[in-house]
């Protein structure tokens, strides 16, 4: 964990295993609007056979406050400048909600450095089917990052699906730092009026489109929209996961991730 600047921007970056050899490139992972570092660490350590790198988004975690807006266009084009600083040449990239739209942008933008795509819970951005309207105004809430209170009587409506374990539900809140009012403004801000629909039919790389079957916030038709316009793609749809999927079914989530990542069979259908 460091600080690093990069594009004119000073980011809190987190590298897992980067020193160590490896048969597979490293992931490249765009964390859920508002979401640290900490969050995603269990899928990084999960990872175990190959490396991650991930930053926090200005003004969220431990990454400094923002002075200036920003944009897909040019946050991508910061993680590709924080990629050379470790000479990291191809990724696996991989995003989650809000960081799926970050995960698609930098796929299109950068593309001779992505092998394979991973994109969980999340849309083609500004053409999308909105959520259950109580999720939506309970994520939209900065309550939940400093309000344990709050997150726990709201989880279920928030991210849905099988949270029956107290555990998994009790550690993710544990890991929530409070983004800073304005790095969440500047966060939302920076999808306002975003869609990859018109760039995805060029998306070549093999891409896994994974899904919760009970996500309130994305649901799951967005998946097959998204499955529907990226030639090489696959659509998995977690039967009762929420928009936690990767928490709640951890164990499905990383197997089929692992399944995929390491499938010979995807990038045989690429190369045709």
């Amino acid at each position: 964990m460091s600080l690093e600047t990069a594009g004119g921007r000073t980011l809190r970056v987190a590298r897992w295993r980067l020193d160590k050899p490896s048969d597979h490139p490293p992931v490249l992972f765009f964390n859920g609007i508002g979401a640290n570092i900490e969050a995603v660490s269990p899928l990084a350590e999960a990872l175990s056979d190959r490396g991650f790198i991930m930053f926090d988004m200005p003004g969220v975690g431990g990454s400094p406050e923002p002075t200036v807006p920003y944009n897909p266009f040019t946050m991508s084009w910061t993680a590709a400048k924080i990629l050379d600083k470790f000479g990291i040449s191809e990724v696996d990239v991989m995003g989650v909600s809000w960081g799926g739209a970050m995960a698609q942008h930098f796929a299109l933008q950068h593309s001779g450095r992505v092998r394979r795509v991973v994109l969980c819970a999340t849309t083609a951005g500004m053409l999308m089917v909105p959520g259950n309207p109580a999720a939506l105004t309970k994520m939209a809430n900065p309550r939940r990052y400093i309000d344990p209170k709050f997150m726990n009587e709201h989880f279920q409506t928030l991210y849905g699906g099988a949270i029956d374990k107290a555990r998994p539900k009790d550690a993710h809140i544990g890991r929530l730092t409070p983004p800073t009012p304005r790095g969440y403004f500047y966060q939302l801000l920076a999808m306002l009026g975003w869609t990859s629909v018109p760039g995805l039919p060029f998306l070549k790389q093999p891409t896994l489109i994974m899904m919760g079957g009970d996500d309130q916030i994305v649901v799951p038709i967005n998946g097959k929209i998204l499955a529907s316009l990226i030639p090489n793609s696959t659509l998995v749809e977690i039967e009762d996961g929420g928009h936690l999927f990767l928490l709640t079914h951890e164990e499905q989530s990383i197997r089929t991730i692992r399944e995929f990542l390491d499938s010979p069979e995807a990038e045989a259908r690429a190369a045709a």
